[in-house]
């Protein structure tokens, strides 16, 4: 038997597009793989100088915030500190009002009329203002004076403590 002429050229027809197929197909495949690889290592280095940037950043922040933190401190324990004076001056005022070691008194306006005609209101004291009439105040009453006193005392200190603190965030950006 005889095989018909054209059959062995249609099954190399056959076998040739096969073959030609599964190398086009190969050589398809392995572009595309290096193709994808090289996207991945594009992709992969785009991520690592973004994670490196935002932990340069992350850095930056961290010790712009200690350096803000640290000057905070410093202002508070300024705070603090000028407080606990002006606080332990006034107690230490108002103990010498409590003991009479010291006495309020007021200046009297010398030109006011009253019928003692700019007279002193007390006969026979001297004192450094060169004889200014002066009035001394009820040791409770100078008390309560050197009480508010320190409240302003306390109040403008902590105003210029927030005012330091404003300050300090503000030149941090």
């Amino acid at each position: 038997m005889k095989a018909p002429g054209w059959l062995l050229p249609a099954l190399a027809l056959v076998l040739g597009f096969a073959l030609g197929g599964w190398l086009a197909w190969s050589w398809q495949a392995n572009a595309y793989d290096r193709a994808l690889a090289e996207q991945a290592e594009a992709y992969s280095t785009d991520r690592e100088q973004a994670a490196t940037a935002v932990i340069n950043w992350q850095g930056e922040q961290q010790d712009t915030r200690r350096t803000l933190e640290d000057r905070l401190q410093a202002n508070d324990e300024t705070h603090y500190k000028e407080l606990r004076d002006a606080q332990s001056n006034q107690a230490r005022l108002r103990d010498r009002l409590a003991t009479a070691e010291l006495r309020l008194s007021v200046l009297l306006n010398a030109t006011a009329s009253g019928g003692s005609c700019g007279m002193p209101a007390t006969a026979g004291t001297s004192g450094v203002d060169h004889g200014a009439a002066r009035a001394e105040l009820d040791p409770a009453a100078a008390q309560r004076i050197v009480a508010i006193a320190g409240d302003g005392d306390q109040g403008l200190i902590a105003l210029a403590a927030c005012q330091n603190y404003v300050k300090g965030v503000l030149s941090m950006k």
